[in-house]
């Protein structure tokens, strides 16, 4: 492990659905100067070894969580793009069942809530 990858990593853990602009933040200040490609490099190798998981919601950056290996599932906010973390809808995963799986072996199901953090429903009603 070098210390780029390190740095990643604990930067990831730290700052959960964090883009990588904010983890580039985090890491230069952590380590001074990284580039920007590497850490590119870096979240792309942790992601293809399972250590990180890249999740994507519609309309939104790239974003990286650690918690990986259990299906979760993601609630976002429309107003300020707040992002939680919502455990496995219903079951074992894939927590969904397909109505036809197309003779697919289904190993993961990705679901996204979309609505209002409780910050912005608040600040709304004010």
């Amino acid at each position: 492990m070098t210390r780029p990858r390190v740095a990643v990593l604990t930067a990831v853990h730290e700052h959960p659905h964090a883009d990588t602009d904010s983890i580039v933040g985090i890491v230069r200040k952590d380590l001074g100067e990284v580039s920007t490609q590497a850490i590119y490099d870096v979240l792309r190798a942790l992601t293809a070894a399972g250590l990180v998981r890249r999740i994507q919601p519609a309309g939104s950056v790239a974003r990286y969580e650690s918690r990986v290996g259990d299906n979760h599932h993601h609630v976002v906010c429309r107003s300020c793009g707040a992002i939680a973390d919502v455990d496995c809808a219903v079951g074992e995963p894939p927590c969904l069942t397909p109505s036809d799986d197309r003779g697919y072996v289904i190993d993961e199901a990705e679901v996204v809530y979309w609505g209002r953090c409780p910050a912005c429903t608040s600040s709304a009603s004010i």
